[in-house]
């Protein structure tokens, strides 16, 4: 077998090298600048477990009011700014494959009485949902939340924040958020929820990502 020449492998070394570094500046552009190509692609509820409401409607939940909290952040900006909570100047919106998955869920995976399911996921998690995305040629970052569960005992709702590079699936950064629910009706409720988040990211965590990250 013919030997590769010591060239060659310092060209790939490089080539390996700078793609590294080019993932990690994207995050960093994101977080310093205002004009980063944005899209918001949606809450997820794939992974979501519903803690202690037996009596819920599954079936309803499953088929409609995940598409509902959907809408509702679309169709609400000023109530849930997520350009702003991201400083961006502009953020697009396309939720097209997270409505579709959320629709997939099975309405007798949605009910939980473990309250350690509350808990449950990790950030390799939150990989593998991402991984499942096709994002068919689009580029620029995605904004996508995750949610773990929602806690009816706590009144509360754990919601991954992630960052996604849109052209290789990669996660730049996921973060667990709490947000508590507030509102009437199943769907105001948990999207008070997101509200609460999106203001935690506004008011703190960006800025925290910004200092730790974006230097």
């Amino acid at each position: 077998m013919k030997q590769l020449s010591k060239p060659f492998f310092t060209c790939i070394t490089l080539f390996l090298l700078s793609s590294s570094i080019g993932n990690s500046q994207t995050l960093k552009d994101f977080l310093n600048s205002k004009e980063t190509p944005t899209t918001y692609l949606g809450v997820d509820f794939s992974q979501t477990r519903l803690i202690g409401d037996a009596g819920a409607n599954t079936s309803d939940i499953a088929s409609r009011q995940y598409g509902g909290i959907n809408d509702v952040i679309i169709n609400e900006p000023k109530k849930y700014d997520i350009a702003g909570a991201f400083q961006k100047s502009k953020v697009d919106n396309d939720i097209a494959q997270t409505v579709t998955k959320n629709m997939s869920v099975k309405p007798a995976e949605i009910i939980s009485t473990n309250a350690a399911d509350y808990t449950r996921l990790k950030e390799a998690d939150i990989t593998t949902v991402v991984k499942g995305y096709d994002f068919l040629g689009k580029k620029g970052i995605g904004i996508l939340f995750v949610v773990e569960a929602m806690s009816k005992p706590a009144k509360a709702s754990a919601i991954w924040a992630t960052i996604v590079d849109m052209t290789t699936n990669q996660v730049l950064l996921t973060e667990r958020i709490e947000g508590k629910a507030t509102g009437i009706g199943f769907r105001n409720y948990w999207a008070g929820s997101l509200s609460d988040v999106i203001k935690t990211i506004d008011k703190k965590k960006f800025d925290e990502w910004k200092a730790k990250y974006g230097k």
